[in-house]
């Protein structure tokens, strides 16, 4: 009776036979799969960074996605000359041509706004393009050190004229331009040779830090991400530092 095996047996060996195949499967596997993970503060360069890779390794953005981020753009520009328009009144910037203040308080009236039309859009960006030729506007975009603004701000004021074309769709760059907050934890795959690389971006604002902790399984490396452009900058959570 030693040499007999009961069934319960043979069906326990069986599963312990497919735990190892999988365990073995698993540990190949992960052995050619690199997770990095992001972190830094907010507004950093952490997410461009995964834009970068998506558009390097991956061929980029296809024209369906790009054509999605029409609205990002359109947001980033407005909220740019949104904060400018601030800044001039926190500043006491003049406008040089007068008549452009009647315009700058309809910009301003709209900060509540959460949506707009396209009718209200093309409006708004042919306002916003005409304030960009005034001279005091360029002179608070020019002590953007003293206030909190986007980064690729005079990037998308310089290219008005294409976004402002009802046809527009943006580019690989102006998507790597845009920026969007982070929240939550959004993961990135994509291919290097023969290895998985996953990009795990999360959000770098106080409020999201304490996500950080549940993506530390399996993590290969950290990348804590600074922007040497901020070097000077007041921080957007708090402007006293």
């Amino acid at each position: 009776m030693g040499c007999v095996t009961s069934k319960s047996d043979q069906i326990a060996a069986e599963k312990s036979r497919m735990i190892d195949k999988q365990l073995e499967s698993d540990s190949h596997r992960l052995r050619r799969q690199f997770k990095l993970l992001l972190l830094g503060a907010g507004e950093a360069g952490k997410s461009t960074l995964v834009k970068q890779c998506k558009i390097i390794h991956t061929g980029g953005y296809t024209e369906e996605e790009r054509f999605g981020y029409r609205r990002v753009v359109f947001d980033n520009v407005y909220h740019s000359a949104l904060v400018i328009l601030q800044a001039m009144r926190c500043l006491k910037i003049p406008f040089s041509e007068p008549s452009k203040a009647s315009e700058a308080d309809y910009i301003l009236s709209l900060q509540d706004q959460t949506s707009h039309s396209e009718t209200q859009i093309s409006v708004i960006l042919g306002i916003i393009a005409r304030l960009y030729q005034d001279s005091g506007f360029h002179s608070a975009l020019h002590r953007s050190n003293e206030f909190n603004l986007n980064d690729s701000a005079e990037y998308f004021l310089n290219a008005l004229d294409r976004i402002r074309l009802p046809n527009y769709v943006p580019t690989q760059e102006d998507v790597l331009r845009t920026r969007v907050r982070t929240t939550g934890i959004l993961e990135t795959k994509f291919k290097h040779r023969q290895f998985e690389v996953i990009l795990c971006d999360v959000g770098g604002q106080r409020s999201e830090r304490k996500k950080w902790i549940h993506c530390f399984e399996n993590v290969t490396a950290i990348l804590f991400v600074v922007a040497l452009s901020e070097y000077d900058l007041k921080l957007r959570e708090d402007e006293e530092m």
